[in-house]
C-alpha cells in the first residue's frame, strides 16, 4: 500500500464500551499507545459506540463489592485481587484507578448522550469527553450519573456546558443511543471493550498495546 493509499484510506476504529468498564479504561490507553507507536504516517478514525453494562442500575448507583459479589460471585478476596491486576495494568499505561473512591457503579446513559453528542460536534471533542469520564469515574471515584458532575466534566474537556445541560434536560439523543445499542448487541458484542476495525475486525478485551499495533499495522500496510 502506498503512502497515499494510507492518507486516503484510515482506519476506522469503533470503540465500543462503557464508562463504568475499568477494562475500558485500559483498553483504551492501550490503543492510544499503539496509535501512537505507529506514528504520523497512520491515519485513525475513532469513534466511541455506547454500551450499558448496567442498564437497569438505579439513580443512587450500588456498592461495587455488593454489585461484583452477586453478580460474579466474587469473594472480597478475589476483588482485592483484581482491583490491585487492574491498578498494575493502569500505572503502566498512565491510567490511575483510585479504587477507595471508586466504590459505587452508577447507571451511565446520560454519560452516553453526552457522548453521542460530542461525536457530532466532532472526533477530537469526543475523545476527550470520553477520556474525561473515565478519570471522573475510575480515578477520582465520581458520581456520573449526576447531572451537575457530568456538567463539570463536559466543561473540563472544552465542550460547551450549557447546550450539555440543554440535553440533559430532555430525552435527546436517546432514541440514537438505544439504537446504536441495539445494533452492536444484534451483532454480538455481549462484553466491553470491544474494538472493531474498519467494521470487521474485532479485538475484544483491556489488551496490551502491541495487540492493538500489530493489527493497526496490519491494515494500514505500515511495515512493523
Amino acid at each position: 500500500m502506498s503512502e497515499i493509499d494510507r492518507m486516503s484510506n484510515p482506519v476506522k476504529i469503533d470503540f465500543v464500551s462503557d464508562v463504568a468498564c475499568p477494562w475500558c479504561a485500559i483498553g483504551l490507553a492501550s490503543l492510544e499507545r499503539a496509535i501512537a507507536a505507529v506514528g504520523g504516517d497512520l491515519q485513525v478514525e475513532l469513534h466511541f459506540q455506547p454500551f450499558e453494562l448496567n442498564p437497569d442500575m438505579g439513580p443512587a448507583g450500588e456498592s461495587i463489592a455488593d454489585h461484583l459479589g452477586r453478580k460474579y460471585g466474587l469473594s472480597p478476596a478475589q476483588l482485592a485481587q483484581n482491583g490491585e491486576a487492574l491498578s498494575q495494568r493502569g500505572e503502566a499505561l498512565g491510567f490511575h484507578f483510585d479504587l477507595q473512591k471508586r466504590d459505587r457503579i452508577y447507571n451511565t446513559f446520560d454519560a452516553h448522550r453526552l457522548l453521542h453528542w460530542a461525536g457530532e460536534v466532532g472526533a477530537a471533542e469526543q475523545h476527550a469527553l470520553k477520556r474525561a469520564l473515565l478519570q471522573a469515574y475510575h480515578g477520582e471515584g465520581r458520581n456520573v450519573s449526576d447531572r451537575d458532575t457530568l456538567i463539570a466534566i463536559i466543561a473540563s474537556a472544552g465542550l460547551e456546558a450549557d447546550e450539555a445541560r440543554r440535553i440533559l434536560e430532555t430525552e435527546r439523543f436517546a432514541l440514537e443511543v438505544r439504537e446504536r445499542e441495539r445494533f452492536y448487541q444484534q451483532h454480538g458484542i455481549q462484553a466491553v471493550p470491544s474494538v472493531i476495525f474498519n467494521g470487521r475486525h474485532l479485538v475484544q478485551g483491556g489488551q496490551p498495546p502491541e495487540t492493538f499495533e500489530q493489527v493497526l499495522r496490519q491494515l494500514s500496510g505500515l511495515a512493523g
